[in-house]
């Protein structure tokens, strides 16, 4: 490291600050830039305030490996185009609202029994 930084000067070496600056606004690239925010929301997975009571109540509690299993479950339906899905896990089911990427409601087994799912346009096997 034989280049010195002087005061005022940020950049040692041959690289200058006009090499490091983005590209202006109509030299950006076609695919546009979300932002982080956004991104966040959209890969999140929610709890309605009716689902996190019956976990509760149910005595279910969500890990972070199934909350995952669930999320990449909801990005099946919405690739097929559902809407309101039933996500059957182990033990488990979830109704979820997959626009909103949001659980609605939650069951265990013992729940499920003869019961009957409505308003769901599409079912998610997890194993």
């Amino acid at each position: 490291m034989s280049d010195r930084i002087t005061v005022g000067q940020l950049y040692a070496g041959p690289i200058t600050p006009n090499m490091l600056q983005r590209p202006k606004t109509g030299e950006a690239s076609a695919i546009p830039e979300k932002p982080f925010a956004k991104v966040l929301e959209d890969n999140l997975l929610k709890l309605s305030n009716h689902a996190a009571k019956r976990l509760e109540q149910r005595g279910i509690e969500l890990k972070t490996e199934q909350m995952e299993q669930i999320g990449s479950a909801l990005d099946k339906a919405a690739a097929k185009g559902a809407k309101e899905s039933l996500i059957l896990m182990k033990d488990m089911a979830f109704i979820v609202n997959v626009k909103n990427r949001t659980v609605v409601t939650a069951m265990d087994s013992e729940s499920m029994k003869d019961n009957v799912f409505t308003q769901i346009d599409s079912a998610v096997i997890i194993s």
